[in-house]
This record gives C-alpha cells, sequence and structure tokens, in this order.
C-alpha cells in the first residue's frame, strides 16, 4: 500500500534545511554527529534517506469490515420513508508504515544498548505522555500531532537525562514515545470511530515528526 504522509510543513522545512546539510556533511560536522550517534555516516545518511522512501509503504496486519452510512439522495429516501438507512459495508485496514515505524523502531533497538536503562525508560514514557496530550484522532484523516512537539520534546528531555551522550535517548524517545502515545494509545478511539481505509502506525499524522526526531538527534550529538 502506497501514501504520501509527508506534509507540505515537512517538505518545505527539509527544502530549506537541504543546503545547510550540505554545507554541514562538506565541513564534515554531520560525519561527526552520526560517529557520536552510533551510526557510519553514509549509512547514515542512507538510513534517512530509505525512511522518507519508506514512508510510502505500508504494510497491513489487520483487516476489518465496518458499516458506513453515507448521506444521499437514495438512502436518505429510506431514512425518511422506512425510518431506517442502508449501511455501506467498506474495508478498515490497520497497518505499520515502514519508513515512520519499522525502520525507526528496529534502529532503535540498535541504539538501545547505548542509552542509560532507566533514563530510556523515563523518556519514553514522558515522550508518550507528551504525544498523547497532544495527538488527536480526527475522522478521514487518522492521527494528527504537531510534527515539531515530538524533536523538541525528547531534545530537551535528552539533554536533561544524559547531557554527555544526549543523541541515542533523543531518538529512542521520540521515536517509541510517539508511537506508543499518539498511534498505539489511541487505537482504540480510532477503532471506534468506525472509520474505513488505512490505520498506519507511524503514517500520515506522525511521520513528520518522528522523521525530523532523527534530524534532532543527529544535530544534538554534535
Amino acid at each position: 500500500m502506497l501514501f504520501l504522509p509527508i506534509s507540505l510543513a515537512l517538505f518545505f522545512f527539509l527544502i530549506l534545511l537541504l543546503p545547510i546539510l550540505i554545507f554541514l556533511v562538506q565541513i564534515k560536522v554531520i560525519e561527526v554527529a552520526f560517529y557520536r550517534l552510533g551510526l557510519n555516516p553514509t549509512l547514515g545518511v542512507l538510513f534517512f534517506f530509505l525512511c522518507l522512501i519508506g514512508s510510502t509503504i505500508n504494510i497491513p496486519i489487520l483487516k476489518r469490515k465496518v458499516a458506513v452510512v453515507r448521506r444521499d439522495e437514495a438512502l436518505e429516501f429510506f431514512r425518511y420513508f422506512f425510518g431506517f438507512t442502508v449501511p455501506e459495508v467498506q474495508e478498515q485496514v490497520l497497518a505499520i508504515n515502514v519508513g515512520g515505524a519499522l525502520m525507526p523502531a528496529l534502529l532503535c533497538l540498535y541504539l538501545l544498548p547505548k542509552a542509560p536503562p532507566l533514563a530510556a525508560l523515563i523518556s519514553i514514557a514522558v515522550i508518550a505522555l507528551v504525544a498523547k496530550v497532544f495527538s488527536r484522532p480526527v475522522r478521514g484523516i487518522g492521527i494528527a500531532l504537531p510534527p515539531f512537539i515530538p524533536p523538541i520534546a525528547s531534545a530537551l528531555l535528552a539533554l536533561l537525562l544524559v547531557p554527555s551522550n544526549p543523541a541515542p535517548i533523543a531518538y529512542i524517545s521520540g521515536v517509541l514515545g510517539t508511537l506508543i502515545g499518539a498511534d498505539l494509545l489511541n487505537l482504540p478511539t480510532i477503532r471506534r470511530m468506525m472509520q474505513p481505509g488505512i490505520m498506519s502506525i507511524g503514517g500520515a499524522g506522525v511521520f513528520d515528526g518522528i522523521y525530523l526526531v532523527g534530524i534532532v538527534a543527529v544535530l544534538i550529538s554534535q
């Protein structure tokens, strides 16, 4: 399943950020930053590029039928004269986004041994709470979360808890906390909305924030 979850805000942000990133690469700042994050610089850049590509791919993990009442003239006729409507059966798909959930979660597993366990647990819990508070289930969209909240909150928390090496904590908490707080904790609400279509974990609505978490984690690792 393919779709483009990147908002226009993130698109223009990346366009504006591109010249800065090119300059940083030229002076090898990014190279040092990736090493401190525990990644080979070439593989690190490739990883973020693949996440961008992978954000268009959803892997279905659960499907169910939902009854949707459409408001058109034919159905309104039944409702007016017979007192009932004829629901239309559609499909609701729960999926996991490759670039917004699967790949970042795998990188978190790689980074976990490099992070203090207690700080990791605390930061994940705090960011999950923040993501839950600021996320909103939106009919026809799914989960909506302001994109700059996860990277800013996770970076500040990481700098507070592990000032000597904040990058792994910032990335782990920003990714896992967002996925738990914004997506997983809101799944029951989304399912109760009986909304047809794709409900993507790590997809549209939270991908922007998770992707920016990676960029911020690299930049604060210097």
